[in-house]
């Protein structure tokens, strides 16, 4: 044992020992003050106070104290007794220390997850994002990075941390979801940066890691009737839930509408009985926000008929689609499963790929451009076309929505190939 009589150190031993140490007379040497509490001289000539002990059978350093005389004999054998505690109780004391850090952080506010409720706060706030977005980009991140990132010090997150979160997200094969939840990221990192909590951004390196978007322009879409019947057929047969089922009908019926107007339908919004039926979208759900009018989708029979007897079915009340286990309506998830896995679409049809194909043949049939891009929710080509253009085009788009649902009940009859050979 180096220094100290007895293993006991003072003051007036400890200065003479640094002060050879410093010139190399005791280089690499440590002085002992006993309980494991030791002094070395590192490399740039600092005397620092480091513990040695043993947790689990190894044998383990302490260095979180600080260097001599900043931190004295007497604070050093301080934190040489809080370890002994640490250890008595069963506990690593390093390990104790960074939890007691993240707690005192956690209670100032500064922890991923208080940042991040905190960005979404602000986000919501410069009313750029619909409420729709806001809800599936704050449950996503809910999802799949609070419960890897939440409760560490924003601080002390490195890439190769964030980087692991996004290597467990592409593991279940969504690139693309991937991608949306580290731009989240990175934007809780930028919002921290901004306010002085970090001065780097961890979550750009992982960006690396994303593998190339696809070429192709769009999702992946069936645009012949004959395809689009059979996959009503094959929809028919396969083993879904009611209102999954249902909710896979009204995607391929009412095009006009996303998968997430789909899941977050309500009673409310539908006219049934009305002359011309309707569902009207409010537009804090539709993806453009910049419009003064709700989006307005006019059923075509076929689907009106389906939606009475579910109406009667579910008594017709809050979400058309409600959820189970808590939730309040079905996830976009078991929609785009369905597709993906049910029917094995995957690469060929998607929920969104009704729109193209409503698109596609609707404008092939000789269908007016505007009552196309109408039923779509597409804004017109110039500000001078939507500022004269308030007409909804209504008698065109009924001939337009009864058009398509009854093409539609024709292919998934397999009624398209007699009806092809009559017009040949």
């Amino acid at each position: 044992m180096a220094g100290g009589i007895g293993g006991r150190l003072d003051d007036r031993t400890i200065t003479a020992w640094v002060k050879k140490a410093k010139v190399g007379a005791a280089q690499k040497r440590k002085l002992f003050d006993g309980g494991g509490l030791h002094l070395v001289v590192t490399d740039r000539q600092a005397a620092v106070w480091r513990i040695k002990y043993r947790h689990g059978g190894v044998e383990r350093t302490y260095a979180d104290i600080g260097a001599y005389p900043g931190v004295g004999l007497k604070a050093a054998r301080a934190t040489r007794d809080e370890v002994k505690a640490a250890l008595k109780a069963g506990r690593d004391p390093v390990q104790a220390r960074l939890l007691a850090r993240a707690a005192a952080i956690a209670s100032a506010g500064q922890t991923f997850e208080e940042v991040t409720k905190s960005w979404l706060d602000a986000e919501r706030k410069r009313k750029r994002w619909s409420a729709v977005h806001y809800t599936k980009s704050k449950r996503a991140l809910e999802r799949d990075v609070l419960p890897r990132l939440g409760k560490l010090p924003i601080a002390e997150i490195t890439p190769a941390t964030v980087t692991d979160v996004v290597k467990a997200i592409m593991a279940r094969g969504v690139r693309d979801t991937a991608a949306k939840i580290l731009q989240h990221v990175t934007g809780v990192f930028t919002y921290a940066q901004a306010h002085g909590l970090r001065t780097d951004n961890p979550a750009l390196p992982a960006q690396k890691i994303l593998p190339k978007a696809s070429a192709s322009v769009g999702r992946p879409a069936l645009l012949k009737f004959t395809d689009l019947g059979d996959v009503l057929r094959r929809a028919d047969l396969a083993r879904l839930s009611p209102a999954v089922r249902l909710a896979h009908r009204l995607c391929a019926f009412a095009p006009g509408a996303r998968i997430s107007n789909i899941v977050t339908a309500e009673w409310r919004e539908f006219a049934l009985d009305a002359e011309a039926p309707s569902w009207t979208i409010p537009r804090a759900k539709m993806k453009a926000r910049d419009r003064h009018h709700d989006h307005k989708i006019i059923l075509g029979p076929a689907i009106v008929e389906e939606l009475k007897r579910w109406h009667a079915t579910t008594g017709g009340k809050g979400y058309l689609f409600a959820g189970v286990t808590g939730k309040r309506y079905i996830t976009r998830e078991a929609l785009e499963k369905v597709y993906r896995r049910t029917l094995a679409l995957e690469g060929k049809h998607t929920p969104h790929g009704w729109r193209a194909a409503f698109s596609t043949l609707a404008r092939e049939e000789g269908f007016d451009r505007d009552a196309v891009e109408l039923a779509l929710d597409h804004v017109h080509d110039t500000e001078i076309v939507r500022a004269y253009d308030r007409g909804e085009r209504l008698q065109q788009r009924i001939r337009l929505a009864t058009w398509w649902g009854d093409r539609l009940t024709q292919a998934q009859r397999g009624a398209e190939v007699v009806q092809m050979r009559k017009a040949s």
